[in-house]
Formats: C-alpha cells, structure tokens, sequence
C-alpha cells in the first residue's frame, strides 16, 4: 500500500480553545504549514458564521511555508448562549 504524503500540516493538538470574557471579539491563532514541494491551497468554510471569523480564509501556501491563521470568536452575551439547548460549541 502506497504511504499517503501530507500536503498540509496544521499545529493544534485537537481543539481550538477560546478564553474568555467573550463580550469583546476573542481570538486564537494556528499556524497551517505546507511540507510538501509544491504550492497547496486552503479554504476554511465556517458553518455559523455570524459566530465565527477567519483570517485568512483562503490562500495559496507556497513549498516549505508555514502561515498563520487567526479564527476569532465574535462577541456574545454568555448568558444568554448558554440558554440555547442545540449548541454545538463549548468554551473554555
């Protein structure tokens, strides 16, 4: 069976954390780098994006590069957010 080769490696061991006071815009940055020996593209498609923000959320990784992507949790009343019973999303 042929070894599969990565493109596109990202540096977070499993979540995203986000820390709190979350009435002001919080932001958390990981770093999406490409081994690989040509150019890679990515995209990031949020899903609620009235909640989220990414910058960039597209771009083209030259061989060898490394960038930083920032993902920043829009501001929120806590409160009320931890009243919705179908939220998938948990803050630390």
């Amino acid at each position: 069976m042929a070894k599969h080769k990565h493109f596109l490696l990202l540096n977070l061991a499993t979540n995203l954390k986000f820390k709190g006071p979350f009435t002001d815009i919080v932001t958390t940055n990981l770093k999406l780098s490409n081994p690989s020996d040509r150019k890679v593209c990515f995209k990031v498609k949020i899903t609620v994006p009235h909640q989220y923000c990414v910058r960039p959320n597209s771009e083209i990784i030259d061989s060898g590069l490394t960038v930083p992507v920032s993902v920043m949790l829009q501001s929120f009343d806590y409160m009320i957010q931890m009243r919705k019973v179908n939220t998938s999303l948990w803050y630390t």
